[in-house]
Parts: structure tokens; sequence; C-alpha cells
């Protein structure tokens, strides 16, 4: 069979005893990067040393089937560098390979850099909504964000350190300024962090610039109620287009978010203007 196993985030100390188990009796091991499976298995204690096989998001298609042929006849334990294989890591190609060809797959499953970031960020938990690594095309980013605002599910992000400030700005125009939001910074690790606060509050903070891993909790939007009037709506539309929305996709967004007509919208704010 194929198993994907979680490997920590940050502190060993959330190796689990499975995982320890597993990787010391594997014979085949397919890890995102040899050298870091070797530093894991080093760290952890583990004097196995199985067979490694690069497995990477460069050529995991094309290594997929012989993975999974391979995985007829011994178990094939998968590593990414942290967290879980097909998560925002290579894996998704291999499993669905080994799906369509009627080879097994488990998992052990293990730290969660989305889970943690969301149990921390003080945002509602009970709906929530994975959205991976926001495009690095800044227009792309744009119109997804604004795609996105009437989203009511909590929200999950991950991002580079190096792009966090510009993400937030976006985030802050498809959402608007008030939004709230949580940069989880370094999940498990000595430094730590967890930043909350209106998105706008954020963008502030971050210009600056941050280090480590992120991840980036974003409230969902308020469900509509007959309280949202017209005017509201309006003042919401000239919100995002002095943050730099073009007019009609500010009205759309604003119109997803509360349930007023997209026109009315767009025509009073016209006039407001």
């Amino acid at each position: 069979m194929i198993v994907l196993a979680a490997t920590p985030i940050g502190n060993l100390g959330d190796a689990s005893r499975r995982l320890v188990e597993t990787l010391s009796n594997a014979t085949v091991v397919a890890a995102e990067d040899t050298r870091t499976a070797i530093h894991l298995m080093r760290a952890l204690g583990i004097e196995n040393r199985p067979r490694l096989i690069a497995l990477h998001e460069h050529n995991e298609r094309a290594k997929a089937s012989e993975v999974v042929e391979l995985a007829r006849d011994e178990d094939v334990v998968v590593l990414t560098d942290a967290g879980m294989p097909a998560i925002s890591d290579p894996g998704f190609p291999l499993v669905e390979a080994a799906a369509a060809a009627g080879v097994t797959v488990t998992a052990l499953p293990g730290p969660s850099a989305v889970l943690m970031a969301l149990a921390v960020s003080g945002l509602p938990t009970d709906r929530f909504t994975f959205e991976g690594f926001p495009t690095r095309k800044a227009g792309e980013r744009r119109r997804a964000f604004q795609a996105l605002a009437g989203e009511q599910r909590t929200m999950v992000f991950f991002e580079s350190p190096h792009r966090l400030a510009e993400t937030l700005a976006d985030m802050a125009v498809g959402f608007g300024g008030d939004r709230r939001a949580a940069v989880c910074r370094e999940l498990t690790k000595l430094y730590e962090e967890v930043r909350r606060g209106p998105l706008d509050e954020l963008v502030t903070w971050a210009s600056e610039g941050v280090r480590g891993e992120i991840c980036i909790v974003v409230a969902g939007a308020a469900e509509a109620t007959e309280e949202a009037t017209l005017d509201d709506g309006v003042r919401l539309v000239l919100e995002r287009v002095a943050a730099g929305m073009r007019m009609k996709e500010a009205a759309a967004a604003v119109a997803d978010a509360t349930g007023l007509s997209k026109r009315d919208l767009y025509e009073g704010a016209l006039a407001a203007r």
C-alpha cells in the first residue's frame, strides 16, 4: 500500500509513535526532499536506511505510475518536508493514480498547520475552507479575493513571508479593511506568534517585514440580514473603490456579501461620487 505520513510542522516532539515505528520498518520512502527525509530520521533516532525515491512537484506525475506499481508488492511511505502529503504539498497525483489502479492508500495523521492556525485564530471554527497558497500574480490574486468576498465560512490560506504584506493588502481590498483576520507565524516553533486584528491593521504590521512559515486565517462574510441598507452597501462599495478596486467589482463583491442588488449598489455609488 501507499502510506501518507504526516511529519512535524516545526517541533520534532510532535512526531507520532506510529510515524517513528513506520519509518523504522520502511523499505521504501518516497520523499519531497530526500535530504530532509534523512535529516528527519536521524533527528528521530531512526537507524533504518530505506530506499529513497525523490517525489516532488516537478516529477510526481511522471513518477506516480512507477511508485504505484512498486506499492503493489511492498509498502511505500510518502513524506513531504512538513505536514500531510497531498495538502498543498506533493502527493495528490500519486493518490489519484493509486486510486485508479486499485492500490490501497492510507495515512498516518499528525500535525496540521491548517487546523492549528484555525484553532488559535480566535475566529469561527464550525465551518471553514482551506484555500492554499494565493496565486503569485497580483491581478489574479485580487480577482480571487474579490470572488471570495461573499464566502461566509472562515478561510485559511498559506503564504510566504516576503509576499505577506502584499497579499494582506489585496485581502483588505477584496474583503474590506475591517474584516477580522489572524496571521499565524512559525507554528509549534520557538518564535510562534499569532497576530489578530482587522486586515488594515495587519497590513501595517506586516509592512515592517515578517519571517517564518505563515498561515492567514480570515473571517467569513457576515450573513446578509434585513438590516443591511443600500446606504450601508454604497459606503462599503466606495471604501473598496478608494482602496483600489474597480467600481463594478466592488459592487459585485458587496452584493455577494450583503444580498443587496449589484445594480443598485453600482448606481448608488456612482451617484454618491
